[in-house]
């Protein structure tokens, strides 16, 4: 079945945890680290840096500490820990959550884990990742899996909001959404512990987000990504047309909105036509090359590259630009892996290739922290050697679960 990027259908993704969230309550925790209580969180100061090439970087210490509710989600398909997080994003000024697969033995381990972020495509949420099979297919690796909520949103800063809305959204996923999971979850707090991957308008988020932040991720990956956005809107304004507000849907007149289960329901974010931005993405020509990974890719030196994964079905509309976006890589001679297998652009691709997906971000990851903790293991003995630490480093070499907690 071929499905369009924008009519994916809200009821399939809410499927999930329609069946099987009534197995058991959700239990509510709270999980606070000094937060502020308060209502309205203040609006953390966003410092950003020039990175490698010109390139706009910056770091996940820019997000401001809020309180978050965690809920359990019991399945019967899942081995693993599902959890639901809510938290008021000071980015989007909004409540908002998550959803975080832990490994099996989190609870039990005392260990610290690397973690992939998940961007969902366009008319879907992050309950499309337990659909795909994202629990099965990181059954045995020892990985947190986050996967949040990003609307209908592409992922970008919006250049201009109406009706009151904040629409920055790349602000929410390296701010707001990896300072909530660092300070929440036992992480590797560090590039070499982070992944980003996604479908389709998550896609071209994940690598947009990777290459404008090349500092926050080691590996960064896209299936069935719809590459060109920026590139489009660029053609458009070029080619003399007025920048465009963004085109709301009128609210359904069917049930696909009605049943979608109150743990995933977000205050005024729940139906399709309410997790439009309203607003205007790109005013200039500018902005879209700020956002356009075509441009992007040409401002990273490649020392300083995540790794690039890339797939596609080949008959899925956009192989063609995923192809040239591939074609280009290779041309710059930027190492990086491609698939293009039988397939259109829907589920039955995506859950049989997310699994590749995600073993080859996993296989990154692993040599990443393994670096990190030798990198780790030497800082921690030098302070020792000088005095500024009085007691030998564990043993962060020999084994990830050797590793020490974070503080809670």
């Amino acid at each position: 079945m071929c499905v369009s990027i924008r009519c994916f259908p809200f009821l399939l993704i809410c499927t999930f945890l329609i069946v099987f969230a009534p197995v058991a309550t959700p239990q509510e925790h709270q999980h606070e680290h000094n937060h502020d209580a308060a209502a309205q969180p203040p609006t953390p100061e966003r410092v950003v840096e020039i990175g490698p090439g010109g390139v706009p970087i910056a770091t996940p210490e820019g997000g401001v500490d809020v309180e978050v509710k965690i809920y359990d989600v019991h399945t019967q398909q899942l081995d693993r820990p599902l959890k639901l997080v809510e938290f008021e994003a000071p980015a989007l000024a909004r409540v908002t959550k998550y959803m975080v697969l832990l490994p099996a033995d989190y609870e039990t381990s005392g260990k610290v884990y690397p973690v992939l972020y998940l961007l969902h495509g366009f008319s879907q949420n992050y309950t499309v990742w337990p659909i795909m099979g994202i629990g099965q297919h990181v059954a045995s690796k020892d990985l947190i899996v986050i996967m949040p909520d990003g609307g209908n949103s592409w992922f970008i800063n919006w250049s201009e909001n109406f009706d009151g809305q904040v629409n920055n959204w790349e602000d929410f996923v390296i701010y707001d959404l990896i300072h909530s999971v660092d300070q929440t979850f036992r992480t590797v707090p560090a590039r070499e512990g982070r992944a980003i991957s996604g479908l389709s308008m998550g896609g071209y988020g994940a690598l947009m987000i990777g290459l404008r932040h090349p500092n926050l991720f080691c590996s960064i990956a896209s299936q069935s990504g719809a590459l060109d956005f920026a590139r489009s809107a660029r053609a458009r304004l070029e080619g003399g047309a007025a920048p465009q507000p963004n085109e709301i849907p009128e609210p359904r007149d069917d049930d696909r909105d009605s049943n979608v289960p109150d743990l995933i329901k977000i205050p005024g974010f729940t139906m399709q036509h309410e997790r439009y931005p309203h607003g205007i993405a790109f005013k200039t020509v500018e902005e879209t090359q700020q956002y356009d990974p075509f441009e992007l890719i040409k401002q990273v030196p490649v020392k300083y590259l995540p790794h690039i994964y890339l797939d596609c079905g080949l008959d899925d509309g956009l192989l063609a630009t995923n192809q040239e976006f591939a074609a280009m890589l290779m041309t710059s001679k930027i190492p990086f892996a491609f698939g293009q297998t039988p397939g259109a652009h829907g589920a039955n691709y995506w859950s049989r290739e997310l699994a590749t997906a995600v073993g080859v971000q996993y296989a990154v990851l692993e040599r990443n922290v393994k670096a990190w903790m030798l990198r780790t293991a030497a800082e921690q003995m030098e302070q020792v050697e000088s005095g500024t630490k009085d007691q030998a480093p564990p043993d962060l070499v020999t084994k990830p679960e050797d590793s020490p907690a974070p503080k809670d």
